[in-house]
């Protein structure tokens, strides 16, 4: 069964977030109180490219399967360290097309826009974690595994063990690319 794990933000930019009991995600924004919320983009390094950007990125998830991966590997990750706003379980994030929509017991609901690709500031977390989290697949080819980006389509609270309900897109499926 697909669930929230944990519910998380920030109203500064660090890399990690606060765990708190619930968020309220507004729709076309994002968290509210999280420094990522808006409808243009807010992390630094795409404002400095174009600040009139739409954000892609209003809400961050990871699944928090990838902490036991990563416990495996010797690293010590909790949920929010790595700034994501949603930890969930039960839900293969990475494999998702994009368009799919998560909604929650509230009627909160996150389309997910892409992949997000680990950026250096990992490697200042915990040295070999930005390596760990960039994989390979079969034929070579990157696989990130730092989670997904979203956007509220309709706002509400999200809490912690909460059910999450996964909604594709209509087919042809796409594939998730980097936001």
């Amino acid at each position: 069964m697909a669930k929230v794990i944990s519910v998380s933000k920030s109203e500064e930019h660090h890399f990690s977030k606060s765990a708190v009991k619930a968020i309220t995600l507004i729709q076309g924004e994002g968290v509210e109180g999280d420094v990522h919320r808006g409808t243009t983009v807010k992390h630094r390094s795409r404002v400095k490219v174009d600040p009139t950007q739409p954000n892609l990125r209003q809400v961050h998830l990871i699944h928090g399967e990838l902490f036991n991966e990563l416990d495996q590997q010797g690293f010590d990750i909790e949920p929010a360290a790595l700034g994501e706003n949603i930890t969930t379980q039960g839900i293969d994030l990475l494999s998702l097309p994009k368009g799919t929509r998560l909604q929650f017991p509230s009627g909160a609901q996150i389309s997910v826009t892409g992949l997000r690709n680990p950026c250096p500031q990992i490697e200042n977390y915990q040295k070999g974690l930005l390596s760990a989290l960039l994989g390979r697949d079969e034929s070579g080819k990157t696989v990130r595994k730092a989670g997904v980006m979203g956007i509220v389509v309709m706002g509400g609270d999200v809490h912690e063990g909460d059910h999450i309900d996964v909604v594709f897109p209509d087919e042809p499926f796409q594939k998730l690319e980097v936001v």
